[in-house]
């Protein structure tokens, strides 16, 4: 290959990892997108390869001279800023979508839906729901997906829905607002840090509970699911209402599969004037609700658990 084709090839390349590049870090994680800007990168070694063999004289010229190690030196202190990711860098990292593959992924299916979670290589959640006869997946019903602790209070939101869909979730909507709320005021108490402690019922962060700093005194706490299809009309019901499954998860006696219970439908009860959600025990009234999950199982791998 001539020097002008390897410079070109080059040239190119550099143009498909730069767009790559920036869309990895602009948009959510796509397999595909990552895929082909690390497979170019190897490309791109190559052909850089290829031309420093051709261009070895003048390359030797450049590295006896003073501004070899200014651009050395630069190298290597970006380097290490962006391996240790000071407040500054970390500020800039927070404005990418690509969260990566593993820490939160959400898929639907004909038949299920699967979401995934890993907020630490020691511990991996996957959340397998298989679909019954009433889920259409050219419409699918819209979920979500959080943690509560034993206080029955929200801590994280695994999976959100979008848009409007938030309205036909009311029980996930409310416990989310209440969580919203109290995070807000003890920053403006500026006691965020207290509250935050791993203590019983009062954590914002969920690494209390999914990671517990002591694993001899773990806090047990809960995955729920609210399921919705809008306007789904069944026997004395113009539009079904939501129903919540949860499963029980003790880091104290881990298991590795458990199977989520239908614990039942939200209904508003307003309590001196404030607004307040109670789940109620689900008769046989429902009907095609009823037949939107087959069953759901929560599995949890443990580094050194079970």
């Amino acid at each position: 290959m001539t020097p002008r084709f390897i410079t070109l090839l080059i040239a190119f390349t550099f143009a498909v990892l730069s767009f790559t590049g920036i869309f990895a870090f602009l948009r959510p994680f796509s397999l595909q997108l990552v895929g082909l800007h690390a497979l170019m990168g190897f490309v791109f070694v190559a052909l850089v390869g290829k031309h420093m063999a051709n261009n070895l004289w003048s390359l030797k010229s450049h590295l006896r001279s003073k501004v070899m190690w200014a651009c050395l030196a630069i190298t290597g202190v970006l380097t290490l800023v962006m391996w240790w990711q000071p407040a500054p860098v970390k500020a800039l990292l927070g404005f990418s979508r690509n969260l990566g593959p593993a820490l939160d992924r959400f898929e639907l299916s004909d038949d299920g839906m699967t979401y995934q979670y890993s907020p630490s290589p020691a511990y991996k959640m996957a959340l397998t729901i298989k679909t019954a006869t009433a889920y259409d997946p050219e419409n699918p019903p819209e979920i979500a997906i959080w943690l509560e602790n034993q206080g029955a209070y929200h801590i994280k939101t695994l999976r959100a829905p979008e848009g409007d869909a938030v309205n036909s979730l009311p029980y996930w909507s409310f416990k989310r607002r209440g969580w919203e709320k109290a995070k807000q005021d003890a920053d403006r108490e500026g006691d965020l840090d207290g509250i935050s402690s791993a203590t019983p019922n009062g954590s914002f962060d969920p690494a209390d509970y999914i990671l517990p700093a002591d694993p001899e005194n773990p806090m047990p706490y809960k995955l729920l699911i609210e399921i919705n299809q809008p306007g789904d009309v069944d026997g004395d019901y113009d539009d079904q209402p939501s129903l919540v499954y949860a499963v029980e998860i003790d880091n104290a006696d881990p298991r590795t599969f458990q199977l989520l219970d239908l614990v039942g439908y939200p209904k508003r009860e307003d309590v001196e004037g404030k607004e307040a959600w109670s789940l109620y025990y689900v008769d046989d009234s429902f009907g095609s609700a009823l037949q939107l999950i087959d069953s759901a199982l929560l599995t949890i791998e443990r580094v050194g658990g079970g």
